[in-house]
């Protein structure tokens, strides 16, 4: 024993040294032969600088251009600045109407904070009601617009309108910056940039509803996403410096609580963003300090706007706060365990499982202890939407019905396909998905792939040249160098089809910026002009939702209902004015008018008589599929109405309608009926 131990102790101590003897001779060796210059050539520093300015020059100047187009197109659509106000306000549809005329009350308002709290206690919107404004219809935007209005002292330079789209439109400039920085960051081009602003312009009727309804929550919200996802892009990046990362973190954090803060749903998309991060971090070791600082930045946004949204419960409920609770709490288990050994990989292997039981386990128990309001109908919305359920509610198929949740018909298809968009997103998706199946198959790291934008995915896919470089290796490619050819398809397909695309929609672009249009709807403007000169004050209007928020907008009176769908009292509501539609009795109308204490009813010939191409999802079809007057599926029970189509039987003026409604105006679009309070009978 001692003969052999001695050896193994001598060979041992020669090891140390040898080791250390050649590690200092391999750094002599290196330092002699490498020689470090001083500096580096100052033509590289030049090539650097310029890459980058011109790069960032490009991105502002998109942004910019892009907003200056969104003014202008909406200046020549409506010929706003020829309009009174009363019809630039009409061009504010259903729940865009509802968001600025919060904004008008603000600019009312003695003080800010006397306006919040009129906002926050209001009860002249909704009657038999007060509500929340500020935490039920997120109106952050309308705060600050309101705000930095006064503040600027911008009264004495521009009108409360303009500057309110004008806020709008550069948020939207900010998008397009935001999708051409990450673009840039994701291929190292920024032609990729470039192209990905191209393809996002021309399929603007597909990828952004600001043309339509400028107010929208989404508007709003999602140039913060575009920033944040922008941020965390460079954050994830391997080769960043430190003022760099702290720049992006910095960036990250306030624009996720900014979005959270904006948009009611934003939680929701971050959820899906917080499970893209768990995947790449469970095949991507190098990221995973970084992942979880994505994590706590989560965290600290949700509890900020828990507290700032007036204890809003739904963030401490929501999927996402459990979610990331799980996986700090998965991480917690496995920091003591070493890197290699038996009981890493079997850690490893049940991740999966320890992490989404967390947090469905987390999640219920939230449930249990915090008293919350959640938006249950979401769910059920979601179930339905996806086939797990069917449902004859009213409300549930109406908002199926909507042209945004419709499935995408042929010409959505065939619009993608003609501007080149569709055929290099289904390329590039394929090869990602590909690739990232093929790293994870030889436990190799993987790269940052997370993007949900498909002009910026298919445009950081042809500018890429390693992604080039991927397809060639399958293709097996050998007449041309691999890394040449790939470096040339790089600068030149994406130039080809930035090119193809000039001259193809180019043209069109500015076709639409020289076609002077024209917003006409006097009908609207001579029904608000009659309610603000003779209804009474204190009066109460009841019809459409989409209408109701026109004339809040408009006139300021009160109304029964509202075009917002994250509260099940005013979801019960709409559901029951539209039932001026359906086959009810005047006597049952009058009822549900008179429980809300309307004083007027407005019905509206283009919803009474309103002949689509999708005949199921009319308002008509879906009352009489709700309340059993048709046959929907085979085995319904038909429950026969004696009674005609309120709104068509009460235009008659016979018995018993003209006892409850009495008819006070009317134009080719509207009937306006005055709720009788003492019923006189007539035979």
């Amino acid at each position: 024993m001692a003969e052999k131990e001695g050896p193994t102790i001598e060979l041992r101590q020669r090891k140390k040294p040898k080791s250390s003897e050649n590690k200092e001779s391999a750094k002599e060796e290196k330092i002699n032969d490498t020689p470090v210059p001083e500096r580096a050539p100052k033509y590289i520093l030049f090539q650097r600088f310029a890459k980058i300015f011109i790069g960032c020059l490009a991105a502002v100047t998109s942004g910019m251009m892009y907003a200056l187009y969104l003014s202008a197109y909406h200046e020549r659509k409506f010929w706003f600045s020829n309009r009174q106000e009363l019809e630039r306000e009409i061009t504010f549809q259903g729940d865009s109407a509802i968001y600025y005329s919060y904004y008008k009350d603000m600019l009312k308002a003695p003080s800010f904070e006397r306006g919040v709290y009129e906002l926050t206690h209001n009860n002249k919107t909704v009657s038999l009601k007060t509500i929340n404004a500020v935490q039920q219809m997120s109106l952050y935007p309308e705060l600050m617009a309101s705000v930095l209005y006064q503040a600027t002292g911008s009264s004495e330079i521009i009108e409360p309108v303009y500057f309110y789209i004008g806020i709008v439109f550069g948020l939207q400039g900010i998008y397009v910056t935001a999708l051409f920085v990450t673009s840039w960051l994701m291929s190292g081009t920024w032609l990729a940039g470039m192209l990905t602003v191209a393809w996002f312009i021309i399929n603007r009727v597909d990828t952004t509803r600001i043309e339509h309804s400028i107010p929208l929550r989404e508007n709003w919200a999602l140039p913060y996403f575009a920033c944040q996802v922008a941020a965390l892009t460079g954050y994830l990046k391997s080769n960043l410096n430190s003022y760099g990362e702290r720049f992006c973190y910095l960036l990250m954090s306030a624009s996720t609580y900014t979005f959270m803060m904006v948009w009611e749903y934003s939680h929701y998309l971050l959820f899906l963003q917080a499970i893209s991060l768990f995947l790449l971090d469970s095949f991507s070791l190098e990221q995973s300090d970084k992942v979880h600082e994505v994590y706590k930045i989560y965290i600290f946004s949700l509890f900020l706007g828990y507290l700032l949204q007036f204890e809003n419960s739904a963030l401490l409920v929501s999927p996402l706060l459990s979610l990331v609770v799980a996986l700090m709490l998965a991480k917690c288990l496995q920091l003591n365990v070493k890197k290699g050994t038996f009981v890493a990989k079997i850690m490893k292997v049940i991740n999966f499982y320890l992490v989404c039981t967390l947090t469905v386990t987390l999640n219920i128990i939230m449930k249990m202890f915090v008293p919350h309001k959640e938006n249950g109908h979401m769910l059920k919305f979601l179930e339905v939407k996806f086939g797990l359920n069917m449902t004859k509610n009213f409300t549930m198929n109406w908002l199926l019905c909507q042209e945004s949740l419709q499935a995408p018909s042929q010409d959505f298809f065939l619009r993608l396909t003609q501007s080149s968009l569709l055929p290099f997103y289904i390329l590039v998706l394929i090869i990602c998905f590909l690739s990232m199946i093929q790293v994870i198959f030889r436990r190799i790291n993987l790269k940052y792939l997370w993007t949900p934008y498909v002009c910026m995915l298919a445009a950081f896919g042809v500018c890429s040249p390693e992604l080039w470089m991927t397809l060639f290796k399958w293709l097996r490619l050998r007449t041309v160098h691999p890394v040449l050819l790939a470096l040339i398809l790089s600068m030149a397909v994406p130039t080809i089809i930035g090119l193809s695309l000039w001259k193809e929609f180019f043209p069109r672009l500015m076709t639409e910026l020289m076609e002077l249009q024209e917003f006409y709807d006097p009908d609207t403007v001579e029904l608000m002009t009659w309610i603000k000169r003779q209804a009474p004050v204190a009066a109460v209007f009841a019809g459409s939702p989409q209408l109701m928020g026109v004339i809040k907008l408009c006139t300021g009176w009160m109304v029964t209902s509202l075009p917002l769908y994250n509260d099940d009292d005013l979801l019960k509501r709409n559901e029951n004015i539209y039932q001026i539609y359906s086959k009810r009795s005047a006597e049952d109308i009058y009822k549900i008018l008179t429980s809300y204490k309307a004083s007027y009813l407005i019905v509206e010939d283009a919803i009474c008589n309103e002949v689509g191409t999708m005949r199921g999802c009319r308002v008509k079809d879906l009352l009489d599929i709700a309340n059993g007057h048709v046959v929907c599926e085979e085995g319904d029970k038909l429950t026969y109405s004696k009674h005609g189509r309120f709104c068509h039987e009460v235009k008659i003026n016979y018995s018993p309608y003209v006892n409850y409604f009495t008819r006070v105006y009317w134009n080719r679009s509207y009937f306006v009926y005055k709720i009788n309070t003492v019923i006189s009978f007539q035979s």
